[in-house]
Protein backbone atom coordinates (compact mmCIF):
# COMPACT_ATOMS: atom_id res chain seq x y z
CA UNK A 1 0.00 0.00 0.00
CA UNK A 2 0.96 3.65 -0.68
CA UNK A 3 -0.44 7.23 -1.46
CA UNK A 4 0.17 7.78 -5.07
CA UNK A 5 -0.88 11.37 -5.10
CA UNK A 6 -2.58 13.98 -2.89
CA UNK A 7 -4.76 16.65 -4.00
CA UNK A 8 -6.07 19.73 -1.69
CA UNK A 9 -8.57 22.52 -2.20
CA UNK A 10 -9.17 25.13 0.29
CA UNK A 11 -7.26 23.16 2.57
CA UNK A 12 -5.60 25.06 5.36
CA UNK A 13 -2.87 27.41 3.57
CA UNK A 14 -3.56 25.20 -0.17
CA UNK A 15 -6.06 27.08 -2.48
CA UNK A 16 -5.45 24.85 -4.97
CA UNK A 17 -2.33 22.23 -4.81
CA UNK A 18 -1.33 18.24 -6.24
CA UNK A 19 1.07 16.44 -5.36
CA UNK A 20 3.06 12.93 -6.73
CA UNK A 21 4.77 11.05 -4.00
CA UNK A 22 7.52 8.43 -4.39
CA UNK A 23 6.86 4.72 -3.40
CA UNK A 24 9.51 4.80 -1.39
CA UNK A 25 10.48 8.13 -0.04
CA UNK A 26 9.55 11.64 -0.63
CA UNK A 27 11.56 15.15 1.07
CA UNK A 28 8.68 17.86 1.36
CA UNK A 29 10.98 21.05 1.86
CA UNK A 30 10.34 24.65 3.00
CA UNK A 31 10.66 27.36 5.77
CA UNK A 32 7.80 27.52 8.20
CA UNK A 33 4.70 28.48 7.62
CA UNK A 34 5.41 26.97 3.91
CA UNK A 35 2.54 24.55 4.72
CA UNK A 36 4.42 20.98 5.52
CA UNK A 37 2.52 20.40 8.54
CA UNK A 38 -0.76 20.97 6.79
CA UNK A 39 0.22 18.57 4.11
CA UNK A 40 1.09 15.43 6.22
CA UNK A 41 -2.46 16.51 8.66
CA UNK A 42 -4.20 16.02 5.02
CA UNK A 43 -2.71 12.42 4.36
CA UNK A 44 -3.08 11.58 8.09
CA UNK A 45 -7.20 12.70 7.21
CA UNK A 46 -7.80 10.25 4.17
CA UNK A 47 -6.25 7.96 7.17
CA UNK A 48 -8.11 7.90 9.63
CA UNK A 49 -11.02 10.72 8.62
CA UNK A 50 -9.79 12.85 11.57
CA UNK A 51 -7.20 15.39 11.60
CA UNK A 52 -4.01 14.95 14.25
CA UNK A 53 -3.45 18.64 14.49
CA UNK A 54 -6.74 20.77 14.60
CA UNK A 55 -9.16 20.94 17.92
CA UNK A 56 -12.28 21.63 15.79
CA UNK A 57 -12.75 20.47 11.94
CA UNK A 58 -13.50 24.14 10.91
CA UNK A 59 -10.25 25.27 11.28
CA UNK A 60 -8.85 23.14 8.33
CA UNK A 61 -11.12 25.19 5.90
CA UNK A 62 -9.01 27.71 4.00
CA UNK A 63 -10.09 31.55 5.99
CA UNK A 64 -13.61 32.81 3.93
CA UNK A 65 -13.74 29.52 1.84
CA UNK A 66 -17.35 27.28 2.64
CA UNK A 67 -15.49 23.73 1.90
CA UNK A 68 -12.58 21.96 1.74
CA UNK A 69 -11.40 19.00 -0.12
CA UNK A 70 -8.87 16.45 0.30
CA UNK A 71 -8.30 13.61 -2.57
CA UNK A 72 -5.93 11.01 -2.59
CA UNK A 73 -5.20 7.64 -4.44
CA UNK A 74 -3.76 4.66 -3.00
CA UNK A 75 -3.90 1.74 -5.41
CA UNK A 76 -7.19 1.46 -7.01
CA UNK A 77 -8.45 3.07 -4.91
CA UNK A 78 -9.47 7.02 -4.51
CA UNK A 79 -9.97 8.49 -0.76
CA UNK A 80 -11.88 12.20 -0.75
CA UNK A 81 -12.48 13.80 2.71
CA UNK A 82 -15.04 17.29 2.32
CA UNK A 83 -14.94 19.78 5.09
CA UNK A 84 -17.71 22.26 5.51
CA UNK A 85 -18.43 24.98 8.32
CA UNK A 86 -22.52 22.95 7.83
CA UNK A 87 -23.37 25.47 5.81
CA UNK A 88 -22.58 25.75 2.02
CA UNK A 89 -23.80 28.72 -0.24
CA UNK A 90 -26.61 28.74 2.64
CA UNK A 91 -27.58 25.29 1.96
CA UNK A 92 -27.14 22.64 5.48
CA UNK A 93 -24.10 20.25 4.55
CA UNK A 94 -22.51 17.67 6.69
CA UNK A 95 -19.82 18.86 8.23
CA UNK A 96 -17.82 16.26 6.83
CA UNK A 97 -17.98 13.59 3.90
CA UNK A 98 -16.30 10.46 3.20
CA UNK A 99 -16.15 9.06 -0.12
CA UNK A 100 -14.23 6.12 -1.28
CA UNK A 101 -14.01 5.56 -5.09
CA UNK A 102 -16.95 8.64 -5.22
CA UNK A 103 -19.14 6.40 -3.11
CA UNK A 104 -20.03 7.82 -0.02
CA UNK A 105 -19.21 6.04 3.36
CA UNK A 106 -19.14 6.00 7.25
CA UNK A 107 -16.24 7.26 8.74
CA UNK A 108 -15.82 3.43 10.40
CA UNK A 109 -15.70 2.20 6.66
CA UNK A 110 -13.64 4.82 5.50
CA UNK A 111 -10.94 4.53 8.29
CA UNK A 112 -8.67 1.61 7.28
CA UNK A 113 -8.06 2.13 3.82
CA UNK A 114 -5.20 4.13 4.62
CA UNK A 115 -3.07 3.34 7.38
CA UNK A 116 -0.66 5.82 8.74
CA UNK A 117 1.92 6.58 11.68
CA UNK A 118 2.49 10.24 12.46
CA UNK A 119 5.80 11.38 14.40
CA UNK A 120 6.01 14.87 15.00
CA UNK A 121 7.20 17.67 17.58
CA UNK A 122 3.34 17.53 18.61
CA UNK A 123 3.54 14.19 20.14
CA UNK A 124 5.72 14.87 23.01
CA UNK A 125 2.28 15.67 24.40
CA UNK A 126 1.72 12.52 24.84
CA UNK A 127 4.13 12.10 27.30
CA UNK A 128 3.45 15.68 28.68
CA UNK A 129 -0.23 16.67 28.31
CA UNK A 130 -3.75 15.83 29.82
CA UNK A 131 -5.22 11.96 29.85
CA UNK A 132 -7.10 13.14 26.39
CA UNK A 133 -3.88 13.45 24.44
CA UNK A 134 -3.20 9.39 25.24
CA UNK A 135 -6.62 8.27 24.84
CA UNK A 136 -5.98 9.75 21.42
CA UNK A 137 -2.99 7.84 20.85
CA UNK A 138 -4.56 4.67 21.37
CA UNK A 139 -7.83 5.60 19.36
CA UNK A 140 -5.31 6.85 16.36
CA UNK A 141 -3.67 3.17 16.85
CA UNK A 142 -6.51 0.81 17.27
CA UNK A 143 -9.58 2.87 14.67
CA UNK A 144 -7.01 2.16 11.76
CA UNK A 145 -6.50 -1.36 12.72
CA UNK A 146 -10.32 -2.45 14.52
CA UNK A 147 -13.46 -2.00 12.65
CA UNK A 148 -15.41 -3.36 15.75
CA UNK A 149 -13.30 -1.09 17.57
CA UNK A 150 -14.23 2.08 15.54
CA UNK A 151 -17.68 1.00 15.72
CA UNK A 152 -17.31 0.75 19.50
CA UNK A 153 -16.02 4.37 19.86
CA UNK A 154 -19.22 5.68 17.73
CA UNK A 155 -21.15 3.79 19.83
CA UNK A 156 -19.54 4.38 23.01
CA UNK A 157 -19.06 8.48 22.42
CA UNK A 158 -23.30 8.39 21.66
CA UNK A 159 -24.37 6.73 24.20
CA UNK A 160 -22.34 8.73 26.93
CA UNK A 161 -23.46 11.83 25.22
CA UNK A 162 -27.26 10.59 26.04
CA UNK A 163 -26.25 9.41 29.32
CA UNK A 164 -24.78 12.73 30.64
CA UNK A 165 -27.66 14.04 29.30
CA UNK A 166 -30.25 12.49 31.46
CA UNK A 167 -27.63 12.96 34.29
CA UNK A 168 -28.13 16.37 34.07
CA UNK A 169 -31.71 16.09 33.91
CA UNK A 170 -31.10 14.24 37.86
CA UNK A 171 -29.35 16.68 38.51
CA UNK A 172 -31.59 19.28 37.77
CA UNK A 173 -35.02 18.07 38.66
CA UNK A 174 -34.13 14.72 41.03
CA UNK A 175 -36.14 12.60 38.43
CA UNK A 176 -34.87 9.44 37.41
CA UNK A 177 -36.53 7.74 34.69
CA UNK A 178 -34.98 4.43 35.10
CA UNK A 179 -35.85 2.69 32.36
CA UNK A 180 -34.13 5.06 30.19
CA UNK A 181 -30.87 4.61 31.46
CA UNK A 182 -31.17 0.99 31.55
CA UNK A 183 -31.21 1.53 27.69
CA UNK A 184 -27.66 3.47 27.68
CA UNK A 185 -26.04 1.61 30.17
CA UNK A 186 -26.55 -1.42 27.87
CA UNK A 187 -24.91 0.61 25.04
CA UNK A 188 -22.21 1.94 26.92
CA UNK A 189 -21.44 -1.20 28.71
CA UNK A 190 -21.23 -3.17 25.61
CA UNK A 191 -19.11 -0.89 23.85
CA UNK A 192 -16.69 0.51 26.72
CA UNK A 193 -16.17 -3.27 27.68
CA UNK A 194 -14.88 -3.73 23.78
CA UNK A 195 -12.76 -0.49 23.81
CA UNK A 196 -10.83 -1.47 26.88
CA UNK A 197 -10.53 -5.06 26.12
CA UNK A 198 -8.52 -3.71 22.91
CA UNK A 199 -6.38 -0.72 24.58
CA UNK A 200 -5.53 -4.05 27.06
CA UNK A 201 -4.35 -5.69 24.56
CA UNK A 202 -2.27 -3.25 22.71
CA UNK A 203 -0.55 -1.88 25.74
CA UNK A 204 0.35 -5.83 26.46
CA UNK A 205 1.85 -5.86 23.02
CA UNK A 206 3.61 -2.71 23.85
CA UNK A 207 5.07 -4.00 27.14
CA UNK A 208 5.74 -7.61 25.63
CA UNK A 209 7.87 -6.59 22.72
CA UNK A 210 11.24 -5.56 22.01
CA UNK A 211 12.77 -2.22 22.88
CA UNK A 212 15.87 -0.89 20.36
CA UNK A 213 15.38 3.00 21.23
CA UNK A 214 14.09 3.04 24.89
CA UNK A 215 13.24 0.80 27.46
CA UNK A 216 9.80 1.30 28.64
CA UNK A 217 7.02 -0.05 30.53
CA UNK A 218 3.21 1.22 30.01
CA UNK A 219 0.74 1.31 33.07
CA UNK A 220 -2.62 1.32 31.94
CA UNK A 221 -5.30 2.85 34.46
CA UNK A 222 -8.23 2.08 33.49
CA UNK A 223 -11.49 3.00 33.89
CA UNK A 224 -13.60 -0.17 34.36
CA UNK A 225 -17.27 0.18 33.65
CA UNK A 226 -19.50 -2.12 34.20
CA UNK A 227 -23.18 -2.41 35.87
CA UNK A 228 -21.96 -2.50 39.49
CA UNK A 229 -19.82 0.20 38.51
CA UNK A 230 -22.11 2.46 37.50
CA UNK A 231 -24.52 1.03 40.42
CA UNK A 232 -21.78 2.21 42.70
CA UNK A 233 -21.13 5.64 41.56
CA UNK A 234 -25.01 6.51 41.14
CA UNK A 235 -25.31 9.05 43.83
CA UNK A 236 -22.12 10.55 42.88
CA UNK A 237 -22.96 10.99 39.20
CA UNK A 238 -26.57 12.15 39.70
CA UNK A 239 -24.34 15.24 41.82
CA UNK A 240 -21.74 15.76 39.19
CA UNK A 241 -24.42 15.28 35.88
CA UNK A 242 -21.71 13.54 34.24
CA UNK A 243 -20.83 9.64 33.75
CA UNK A 244 -17.66 9.48 35.97
CA UNK A 245 -16.43 5.90 35.18
CA UNK A 246 -15.59 4.40 31.65
CA UNK A 247 -12.94 4.40 28.82
CA UNK A 248 -13.40 8.34 28.53
CA UNK A 249 -11.85 8.36 32.14
CA UNK A 250 -8.87 6.01 30.80
CA UNK A 251 -5.10 7.04 31.17
CA UNK A 252 -1.95 5.40 31.20
CA UNK A 253 1.66 6.18 32.60
CA UNK A 254 5.22 5.60 30.72
CA UNK A 255 8.01 4.46 33.21
CA UNK A 256 11.38 3.81 32.51
CA UNK A 257 14.15 1.95 34.52
CA UNK A 258 16.71 3.04 36.14
CA UNK A 259 20.17 1.30 36.74
CA UNK A 260 18.85 -1.23 39.33
CA UNK A 261 15.74 -1.63 37.57
CA UNK A 262 14.03 0.89 39.50
CA UNK A 263 11.05 2.88 38.16
CA UNK A 264 10.24 6.25 37.15
CA UNK A 265 7.19 8.06 35.82
CA UNK A 266 8.55 9.66 32.86
CA UNK A 267 6.17 12.64 32.40
CA UNK A 268 7.14 13.67 36.39
CA UNK A 269 10.88 12.57 36.03
CA UNK A 270 12.24 12.06 33.33
CA UNK A 271 13.84 14.72 30.86
CA UNK A 272 12.85 15.97 27.73
CA UNK A 273 15.24 14.65 25.64
CA UNK A 274 13.97 10.90 27.07
CA UNK A 275 10.31 12.34 26.98
CA UNK A 276 11.07 12.55 22.95
CA UNK A 277 12.89 9.22 22.72
CA UNK A 278 9.86 7.36 24.76
CA UNK A 279 7.63 8.85 21.86
CA UNK A 280 9.80 7.77 19.06
CA UNK A 281 9.92 4.18 20.67
CA UNK A 282 6.09 4.13 21.23
CA UNK A 283 5.63 5.12 17.74
CA UNK A 284 8.05 2.82 16.59
CA UNK A 285 5.84 -0.10 18.48
CA UNK A 286 2.51 1.76 16.69
CA UNK A 287 4.08 1.01 13.26
CA UNK A 288 4.58 -2.80 14.44
CA UNK A 289 1.36 -3.04 15.59
CA UNK A 290 -0.30 -2.02 12.76
CA UNK A 291 2.08 -4.31 10.32
CA UNK A 292 1.21 -7.53 12.91
CA UNK A 293 -2.67 -6.73 12.76
CA UNK A 294 -2.83 -5.71 8.96
CA UNK A 295 0.06 -7.75 7.05
CA UNK A 296 1.27 -4.95 5.90
CA UNK A 297 3.09 -1.50 6.79
CA UNK A 298 1.71 1.66 7.36
CA UNK A 299 3.17 5.34 5.66
CA UNK A 300 5.33 6.58 7.65
CA UNK A 301 5.05 10.28 8.16
CA UNK A 302 7.89 11.93 9.42
CA UNK A 303 7.04 15.83 10.71
CA UNK A 304 10.94 18.02 11.02
CA UNK A 305 12.48 15.32 13.32
CA UNK A 306 15.45 16.02 12.45
CA UNK A 307 15.88 19.09 14.21
CA UNK A 308 14.32 17.08 17.32
CA UNK A 309 16.93 14.01 17.61
CA UNK A 310 20.21 13.80 18.22
CA UNK A 311 22.70 12.15 15.34
CA UNK A 312 22.73 8.63 16.88
CA UNK A 313 18.82 8.31 17.11
CA UNK A 314 18.50 9.65 13.61
CA UNK A 315 19.96 6.98 12.51
CA UNK A 316 17.67 4.55 13.89
CA UNK A 317 14.98 6.90 12.12
CA UNK A 318 17.15 6.56 8.76
CA UNK A 319 17.11 2.71 9.01
CA UNK A 320 13.57 2.04 9.27
CA UNK A 321 13.00 4.35 5.95
CA UNK A 322 13.26 2.33 3.52
CA UNK A 323 10.99 -0.48 5.40
CA UNK A 324 7.56 1.26 4.08
CA UNK A 325 7.31 4.17 2.11
CA UNK A 326 8.18 7.50 3.51
CA UNK A 327 7.09 11.28 3.97
CA UNK A 328 9.31 12.99 5.65
CA UNK A 329 9.25 17.04 5.97
CA UNK A 330 12.46 19.21 6.95
CA UNK A 331 12.67 23.28 6.94
CA UNK A 332 16.15 22.57 5.06
CA UNK A 333 17.90 20.21 2.55
CA UNK A 334 21.06 20.20 4.94
CA UNK A 335 19.52 19.02 8.01
CA UNK A 336 18.95 15.54 6.66
CA UNK A 337 21.60 13.59 6.80
CA UNK A 338 23.33 13.53 2.66
CA UNK A 339 22.90 9.34 2.58
CA UNK A 340 19.37 9.69 3.08
CA UNK A 341 19.27 11.85 0.43
CA UNK A 342 19.63 9.10 -2.04
CA UNK A 343 16.77 7.71 -3.73
CA UNK A 344 14.52 10.44 -2.43
CA UNK A 345 11.91 12.53 -4.30
CA UNK A 346 11.87 16.22 -3.35
CA UNK A 347 9.35 18.57 -3.05
CA UNK A 348 9.96 22.51 -2.34
CA UNK A 349 7.06 24.15 -1.04
CA UNK A 350 7.24 28.40 -0.68
CA UNK A 351 5.91 30.40 1.74
CA UNK A 352 2.01 30.41 2.78
CA UNK A 353 -0.04 33.23 0.80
Amino acid sequence: MYLKNLSLQNFRSYTKSQFTFNHETTLIIGPNTSGKTNLLEAVHLLSIGKSFHAEKDIQMIRFEKSIARVKGETGDVLLEVMITPGLVEGVPAPFKKYLVNGVPKRRVDFSGNLTTVVFSPLDLEIISDSPSVRRNFLDDVLEQTDRDYRLAVMQYIKGIRQRNALLDTVKETGIRNQEQFDYWDEIVITNGQLITQRREAFITFINDSQKNIFDLMVMYDKSTISEERLLQYKDAEAGAGVTLVGPHRDDFTVFSFGKKREQHDVKNFGSRGQQRLVVLQLKLLQLSYIEKSLGKRPLLLLDDIFSELDENHIELVLEMIGKQQTIITSAHEDMVPKKALKGMDMIELGRES
